[in-house]
């Protein structure tokens, strides 16, 4: 696997390595071995997926202290543009963001390490998404900020007005109105 360092400390973007031959395509979507040495030592205990149409906004979503979670992120059908906020009180990137375009036709991987939000757009017409948390999930210490906040400077891919978001999601702050618990 190829790992890409990005702009901000500790957020990956992981390319397989992709055997291809007449019958279609093979790789290690994970190996523990691989990702401990290339990128740390993370314990997955949790696999999520998601089905999502065009236009449907996810995020940007966190878990809380003692609960938060560290993400390798993926999409399997379809395309995302994925993002991850730095919500690390003191960091030099604190409020910066990475986004990357994850597909089935790139097969690229995302690692969100904890202290971040993490969110995406639906760009294809389904996406099947799934990911790989660090600890299990708590609804009690779900977080958030507001996936559509103009200072976050995400360029979504999509028309905003078009959006298809949850009610939970339209109702978190901006990150000037948001108090990081990281």
């Amino acid at each position: 696997m190829n790992v890409i360092s990005t702009d901000i400390e500790g957020v990956f973007i992981i390319e397989p390595r992709i055997f291809r031959d007449a019958r279609g395509y093979f790789f290690e979507s994970y190996s523990k071995r691989d990702f401990d040495e290339k990128v740390g030592s993370v314990d997955f205990v949790q696999d999520n997926e998601s089905c999502s149409s065009r236009g449907v906004m996810r995020g940007l979503h966190f878990q809380c202290p003692p609960y938060a979670q560290a993400k390798l992120v993926r999409c399997v059908k379809g395309s995302v543009l994925d993002v991850a906020v730095d919500l690390r009180t003191g960091s030099p990137t604190y409020g910066k963001h990475v986004a990357v375009e994850l597909s089935e036709h790139n097969h690229r991987q995302f690692f969100i390490p904890r202290g971040f939000a993490h969110g995406f757009a639906v760009l294809s017409d389904i996406a099947v998404f799934q990911y790989k948390c660090d600890n299990y999930y708590h609804p009690e210490a779900d977080g958030g900020i507001s996936i559509t906040d103009p200072s976050l400077g995400i360029d979504w891919c999509i028309d905003l007005s078009e959006a298809i978001l949850s009610d939970k999601d339209l109702r978190h702050p901006l990150l000037k109105d948001f108090t990081s618990p990281f």
